[in-house]
């Protein structure tokens, strides 16, 4: 599978198996960004990452808390969601700079929100609701998610 090919998935459980074939190509200082829309299919995306990362625990959206810390895996993953935030202040707040760079892999949830603080090297991917179940993956960077 190749980063830079979309991807039509048909339901929940293929976009968390695509997650967890991410795991391989993941290495120390990753970066993730992830556009779309609420319900698009982010976290079902995550907790595919962090299985495939031998997280084996419970994986929720961190929307209320900004981020979750999954740990014991080959990666320590770090998980933002900055749907609440405003501004890059706001995000630097909330130690968002604590997690870029890291010693694990950080994916951010509404990356729109906080771009001057991405490194070049971040991998930008986009999710998009193409049925009630479909959703289509596609790389690059979407700022009108």
């Amino acid at each position: 599978m190749a980063a830079e090919d979309s991807i039509i998935l048909d339901s929940a459980e293929a976009t968390q198996f695509y997650g967890k074939a991410w795991a391989d190509t993941c290495r120390a200082g990753d970066v993730i960004a992830l556009y779309g829309v609420l319900g698009s299919g982010k976290t079902q995306l995550v907790k595919g990452l962090a299985e495939g990362l031998g997280f084996d625990g419970d994986v929720t959206s961190p929307t209320f808390t900004i981020v979750h810390e999954y740990i014991g895996g080959r990666l320590p993953l770090y998980h933002l969601d900055l749907y609440r935030l405003e501004s890059v202040e706001d995000a630097l707040r909330a130690g968002m700079d604590d997690y870029i760079p890291s010693d694990g892999v950080t994916v951010i949830e509404w990356p729109d929100r906080v771009l001057p603080l991405l490194p070049a090297h971040t991998r930008h991917f986009t999710i998009e609701v193409a049925s009630l179940n479909e959703r289509l993956i596609r790389p690059g960077a979407s700022t009108s998610a």
